[in-house]
């Protein structure tokens, strides 16, 4: 029979099997985590799930919500609310100002005078994985990327020990966030759907993606969005419905299963951006049923994703770290907000270059149409043309300063109604409530007064602008018009996001993992703050530009941490040494 002392040491044995506990200074070189995840909703506004709340089932987003470290007052601390600017920052813990991505795309000329460059082209490299016929250059690399992420620093800190991916269907989304160090990036090919990457990563596909693009898992999503007509999009067919979510996510476990995340001696770091939220919220809103759809249709796909990370993770999700956060917000449909009273006005973009333009050529070329600004101009900055101004002896600081000046008379020509010559101020009809929506210009800064802080505002408003700087590109104004209008017309259906207002920078953050205390955290913190937690809790150095602070209100004390049962040490395998005269010739 067991005595009570034989009983008690059982119980201890068995304890000390079941949990372990690391000690207080546990970091990335202790064994644990496993693998950390860099959870990325593109298009998501942080109030989504507040507002939906009602509707999570399970441990998708309640993961968070219910058992994590959830702050709902999360906001970016810059303008240029884009979807690279926004990965950027998530990944480098900086802003424009520290990383240098300033949007999706930019004009470029000393690389390229027919095209705006985007934010991760890079001629120098080929696309690998592309359907047979279709174009392989340029390739995409984190060429424009100024600084290192959480990632390049887990890298460089375990000597390349540990691997980095990033995943997304936008190329921008899968490469910004996870850095130059990481070991590879995956995005599909707009048209078919299939994944590829880049020859700065890997002269050709893994085996493993390759079988996952042939596994007929295209055609499944297809299916599942109904719509098996090929258009020639994939992107645009399945990318906007809650098939091209599950198919991403698939995708993930097939890369942490193939290159074995989690399974080495320090932890692995994997990026996901699911683009189908934003692909969605720009036709249709964030107010619209069908987004609430798919978020609902997301929340159950992260259900079933961290169901599989706990059946196939070593330790299971205690041995996972967790952060959930997007890359910006939206802002309602300007009909929508029309219709409540606000200035939601349209933009009309050509219309606005041509006036500023048509100033430029009053001032410095009387008579002639010299294109003094770029074509295909996009918000929030207005690019100009520095060889048209060049020709003409003006400077940058002149050149600038002229489209400022230019700017509030065209934005005054853009408030007038067709056919009238100044702007609409006469009482509306009897049949009219309010006078439509017209644009409005808030602000410009120039590039030279963003790099050099001059006549900024010693305001948030100031930093917010500050942050938004870029030397990537050439000579630009920033333009800040007033809340809720964007490109496009009053009444139009879809939306946009690039502005420094608050619906365009509020965003979720969240964190799962054994060293987060669960718990509802208010009080303003931003996406910088992802990379400093995780970098100061692997121990690794924070990213070389990193900005963000140390969320220590959610750090449970380092003794209260505790992770699930390392898996048993692997027997090292016996290396013979060779004996016969042959054999020592092979040897190196």
């Amino acid at each position: 029979m067991l005595t009570l002392k034989r009983i008690a040491a059982l119980v201890l044995v068995c304890t000390l099997t079941l949990v372990y506990i690391p000690r207080a200074d546990a970091t990335a070189y202790d064994d644990h985590p496993k693998l950390v995840i860099i959870l990325v909703l593109d298009q998501f506004r942080a109030d989504y799930l507040e507002r939906y709340r009602a509707d999570f089932k399970a441990r998708g987003f309640n993961l968070f919500l219910s058992h994590g470290a959830w702050f709902p007052d999360c906001y970016f601390d810059y303008a240029n609310t884009e979807t690279a600017p926004g990965h950027a920052t998530i990944g480098t813990g900086a802003y424009t100002d520290g990383h240098g991505i300033g949007g999706n795309s930019w004009w470029d000329l000393a690389r390229s005078k027919d095209h705006p460059v985007t934010s991760v082209e890079d001629e120098r490299y080929s696309l690998v994985g592309m359907p047979a016929g279709e174009k392989t250059t340029p390739g995409s690399s984190p060429l424009n990327l100024l600084a290192s992420t959480v990632g390049d620093e887990l890298r460089l800190d375990t000597l390349g020990q540990s691997e980095v991916f990033g995943v997304s269907l936008k190329d921008r989304a899968a490469i910004l966030p996870a850095g130059a160090a990481a070991n590879g990036a995956f995005w599909i090919d707009s048209r078919s759907g299939r994944f590829i990457t880049s020859t700065y990563y890997m002269r050709q596909l893994p085996d493993w993606v390759e079988a996952f693009d042939d596994s007929g898992r295209i055609q499944q999503a297809r299916q599942e969005a109904g719509t098996m007509i090929n258009t020639g999009s994939f992107f645009n067919d399945v990318g906007p419905t809650p098939a091209a979510v599950s198919y991403e996510l698939d995708f993930a476990k097939a890369l942490i299963t193939s290159e074995q995340l989690g399974k080495r001696s320090t932890p692995d770091l994997l990026t996901i951006s699911i683009s189908s939220t934003d692909i969605l919220g720009h036709r249709v809103g964030p107010d619209s049923p069908e987004q609430r759809a798919m978020v609902d249709a997301v929340d159950a796909d992260l259900n079933d994703f961290f169901d599989w990370l706990d059946k196939n993770i070593d330790g299971g999700l205690g041995n996972v770290w967790i952060a959930l956060t997007a890359d910006h917000g939206i802002a309602p449909v300007p009909s929508v907000a029309a219709k409540l009273g606000l200035n939601a006005a349209g933009i009309d973009m050509k219309k606005l270059s041509d006036d500023v333009n048509y100033a430029l050529n009053e001032k410095f070329s009387p008579g002639e149409q010299v294109q003094y600004l770029l074509p295909d101009q996009t918000l929030p900055y207005m690019e100009l043309n520095p060889p048209a101004f060049d020709r003409a002896g003006i400077n940058e600081q002149e050149a600038e300063e002229a489209v400022q000046r230019a700017l509030p008379a065209a934005f005054d020509d853009l408030a007038k109604p067709p056919g009238q010559t100044t702007a609409q101020t006469t009482p509306p009809s009897p049949a009219t409530a309010k006078l439509p929506p017209a644009p409005r210009l808030v602000r410009s800064f120039t590039r030279l007064q963003m790099a050099t802080s001059a006549d900024l505002p010693n305001t948030d408003f100031g930093r917010i602008i500050a942050h938004s700087y870029t030397p990537n590109g050439g000579w630009y104004v920033m333009i800040v018009a007033q809340a809720f209008q964007m490109a496009g017309s009053s009444n139009q259906t879809g939306t946009n996001h690039f502005t420094p207002y608050s619906y365009d920078r509020h965003v979720p953050l969240a964190f799962w993992g054994a060293p987060f205390a669960p718990g509802t955290y208010r009080g303003r913190v931003g996406p910088v703050d992802i990379a400093a937690t995780f970098a100061s809790l692997l121990g690794v150095n924070q990213p070389s530009a990193s900005v963000g602070q140390i969320l220590t209100q959610a750090l449970k004390p380092a003794s209260a941490v505790v992770y699930p049962k390392p898996p048993a040490p692997r027997a090292r395998r016996r290396v013979h040494t060779a004996t016969t005269p042959e054999a020592s010739e092979k040897k190196p």
